[in-house]
């Protein structure tokens, strides 16, 4: 009877994280799992088998959670109480990444779309990394992600002239890119991260002006080229 008790809690998790809106559903959930049906959850999904780690850590700070396959990922529901979310980033840090966290659910009904927007967050981890992100921190990137057709057309329309240069040239070019806006437009700052010389650094950010037409000091076109290097790092397809 417990068996099928678990059972029965299991598929009403599922069906509230597929965000099915059937009548008592949450409170048939709440009631089978012993979770109260209003409070504060996070959903974080992460790659498949990458979630156990996670949830030994969750359960060390006295944390419920609980772990569904879905696929190539896993989600993991925690039942946060008074848990600071961002406490959250570091406690699944524990475990290999890359993983994706939605925003926080006012109850169990909520399950479904937070973790949707925990999907959103996990492709905003470019490939190869492994970390743990939420999505409160990649709401531009999320954008992107959300609308490959339109990060794929805002590629080619910013990024046109660079993608046809030689593959290492484009590389050059983009890490700066990356390394200047990660370093708050510091040109110094960049070519120290790069191990090259100032110099360098703005000699490449004009030429990728050049390339592109348009100019890294006037804002509107500053996050055209932001919201393109998001889009051609993470959904464009880089020859």
């Amino acid at each position: 009877m417990r068996r099928r008790g678990d059972e029965r809690g299991r598929a009403l998790l599922d069906a509230l994280l597929e965000g099915r809106s059937e009548p008592d559903l949450a409170a048939r959930a709440a009631s089978s799992l012993g979770l109260p049906e209003r409070g504060r959850y996070a959903v974080a999904v992460v790659r498949a088998g990458e979630g156990g780690p996670a949830c030994v850590a969750l359960e060390a700070e006295g944390l419920r959670c609980f772990r569904r396959g879905r696929g190539e990922r896993e989600t993991v529901v925690v039942a946060l109480g008074d848990l600071d979310p961002a406490a959250l980033t570091d406690l699944l840090a524990r475990c290999p990444g890359p993983g994706g966290i939605g925003p926080v659910a006012d109850g169990l009904a909520g399950l479904g779309a937070a973790r949707r927007l925990a999907e959103v967050a996990l492709l905003t981890c470019p490939p190869g990394t492994a970390e743990i992100v939420r999505l409160e921190e990649r709401l531009p990137a999320a954008l992107v992600v959300s609308q490959p057709e339109l990060a794929a057309r805002l590629v080619s329309d910013v990024f046109g002239p660079l993608l046809a240069l030689d593959p290492a040239d484009r590389a050059l070019l983009v890490r700066t890119l990356e390394a200047w806006l990660e370093c708050g437009g510091s040109a110094g700052r960049a070519a120290g991260r790069l191990y090259c010389h100032r110099n360098t650094v703005l000699n490449r950010l004009r030429r990728l002006e050049r390339l592109t037409s348009r100019s890294l000091s006037r804002p509107r076109e500053l996050i055209e080229m932001m919201l393109a290097l998001d889009a051609f790092t993470l959904t464009a397809s880089q020859p």
